[in-house]
């Protein structure tokens, strides 16, 4: 038995994702093309709800497109190893953990420029480190 249709607002809201989001995914073919009525209207069903939220949630965790679209294709062999599936989530993480010791110093950085109290401009230290070779 096949869902009831919805359109792309519903679809919108089902997912959390919004519309002009599911057009770019249709337009790079990260979603499938929906069933049109005879209006040109497009149809949706749980299919695209379940694999928009797969969508929304891989960028939520910082995937890029092509990851997800990998990702998506692992997800359509659910018999086979998961093996690529570990090798890019640990990718992914390492360079989570190397952004996170970059913000780490330039936090570093910002905390010891704070707070700088020079009381004109020729005796701030957050002007000074900015222009100092």
């Amino acid at each position: 038995m096949k869902n009831s249709p919805i359109s792309i607002g519903q679809l919108g809201k089902r997912s959390g994702v919004n519309i002009e989001t599911i057009r770019y995914y249709e337009k790079i073919a990260l979603l499938p093309p929906p069933d049109r009525t005879p209006a040109g209207y497009r149809q949706y069903d749980d299919g695209h709800v379940r694999r928009l939220r797969f969508i929304r949630r891989g960028r939520d965790l910082g995937f890029s497109v092509e990851a997800i679209r990998t990702l998506l294709s692992l997800a359509e062999h659910p018999d086979q190893p998961c093996g690529g599936a570990d090798r890019l989530v640990a990718g992914h993480l390492a360079d989570v953990e190397r952004k996170i010791a970059d913000l780490s110093r330039l936090r570093g950085e910002l905390q010891g420029l704070a707070n700088c109290c020079g009381h004109v401009v020729a005796e701030c230290r957050i002007i000074d480190s900015l222009i100092a070779d």
